[in-house]
């Protein structure tokens, strides 16, 4: 059936009340998403936490340390493709179902490690399962909300998302300073497992699939028309060959690459290695981090919305990232003053979340059936860049452990400022796809 045809066969009564149901619906499916997405960011931010214990208990250098908790990104990284055909072909609703009880296992298996080999072990499976939440979401949002809505959802995904690393962070500390990492890790782990049937029970891909009209603008113009099955070879090529995608890559992968290994493993030990702090202490000044990307996607995603306008801001957010690296790395002793160290990390964070728009600019330039594939490119490249990134830090402290220990963080901080530089110049090149254009 055409969209007229298909609309003319349901009474306009009937009509208004099950777009408004769908409507109202919408926001069960998206909650019960973002709820998983709070686990994905705490199991992110959780490894920088527990370094002293795990080190302790294991014996791990700061080398073996970045790479166990590279695992988690490198495992996100490598399923980031086969999601995004999973979320466009078989739905998010399985999708997500089944790796959040993956996630919840390998926590539960990293708090149980004997030996350092089940901690890899447990991190990965943990990335494994993860990383199927966020594509799952920009699916969801894709189907269930409005064009002119997906950059503000987006954001407000980061920010709802983003409470996960603050529990990460202070609370995580403390919890763990009262009982252990271990008992810790094992009880998030069941909280996983809980989502994970919540996902079942709650999540429909589509409005259609609870007899609802459709939402977005996309698929009421693709209502009606078959959707012909293609292989997840055919669906990368698709992506890939599309105009403008490979600076949006290269955009993102650098945008990614520095915050995140610092957020994720390496600000709370660069903080008690430089400035004395207890670990409590640090994850303190770290929560700053996350709060300022919490609001920053919030408000980034709703400010590109109502401008119109993509690439202009991911510009001016890319250099002010660039010099706040700038301003962390050139003093060239490691360590900065108290006072800087709050207002710093919220702008460092506010100006990271132009990744926010690169997931909008990404879904308008991709054909609409291949929008979760599209997505989880620019993510498959994000956490490519954070695990390198985090291994190569723990490398270069290594490499430079003869020097004080705020001098050898700030030598490895100088790869998270060319990163920064690199993204400048990737969002040069992307195209602008607001509604201004």
């Amino acid at each position: 059936l055409s969209m007229k045809e298909y609309a003319a066969e349901i009474p306009p009564g009937e009509q208004d009340e099950k777009l408004r149901r769908a409507l109202a619906y919408r926001w069960v499916v998206w909650g019960v998403m973002v709820f998983a997405f709070m686990i994905v960011f705490f199991h992110r931010f959780a490894a920088g936490v527990v370094r002293d214990d795990i080190t302790a208990a294991f014996s791990l250098s700061s080398a073996a340390f970045g790479s166990m908790a590279a695992m988690y990104f490198s495992a996100y990284m490598i399923m980031q493709i086969p999601v995004g055909y999973l979320a466009d072909t078989l739905g998010a609703r399985i999708t997500v179902t089944v790796g959040m009880f993956a996630a919840g296992a390998g926590s539960i298996l990293f708090g149980l490690a004997p030996a350092p080999l089940w901690l890899f072990a447990g991190r990965f499976l943990v990335g494994l399962g993860v990383a199927t939440v966020f594509i799952c979401i920009m699916k969801i949002q894709s189907q269930w909300f409005r064009n002119r809505e997906f950059a503000t959802l987006s954001g407000a995904t980061t920010l709802v998302g983003s409470v996960g690393g603050l529990l990460s962070q202070g609370p995580l500390a403390l919890l763990i300073a009262v009982i252990s990492w271990r008992t810790g890790f094992i009880a998030i782990g069941g909280l996983t497992l809980g989502i994970s049937f919540l996902c079942w029970w709650l999540i429909r891909n589509r409005p259609q699939d609870m007899g609802f009209p459709p939402v977005n603008e996309r698929a009421i113009s693709h209502e009606g028309s078959p959707r012909e099955p293609f292989t997840l070879l055919q669906g990368v090529r698709g992506v890939l060959s599309v105009r403008g995608m490979l600076p949006i890559i290269i955009f993102y992968f650098s945008n990614q690459a520095g915050y995140y290994a610092l957020i994720g493993t390496w600000a709370i030990p660069w903080l008690v290695a430089a400035n004395g702090l207890t670990v409590q202490e640090a994850s303190s000044y770290s929560v700053v981090l996350v709060l300022g990307s919490m609001l920053g996607g919030f408000f980034t995603g709703w400010i590109s919305d109502r401008l119109g306008r993509r690439k202009s801001l991911m510009i001016i957010w890319g250099v002010l990232h660039a010099i706040l690296w700038g301003i962390i790395v050139f003093p060239g002793g490691g360590a900065l003053p108290a006072g800087w160290i709050r207002p710093l990390f919220f702008l460092l964070g506010i100006t990271n979340t132009s990744f926010v728009i690169a997931w909008s600019v990404a879904k308008d330039i991709a054909p609409e059936k291949y929008t979760g594939l599209a997505i989880s490119v620019l993510n498959a490249a994000g956490f490519l860049a954070i695990a390198l990134t985090t291994s190569l830090m723990g490398l270069i402290i290594d490499v430079f452990s003869a020097l004080p220990p705020a001098q050898a963080y700030n030598r490895a901080f100088f790869l998270a400022l060319a990163t920064a530089l690199i993204s400048v110049g990737g969002a040069c090149f992307i195209p602008e796809t607001g509604s201004k254009n």
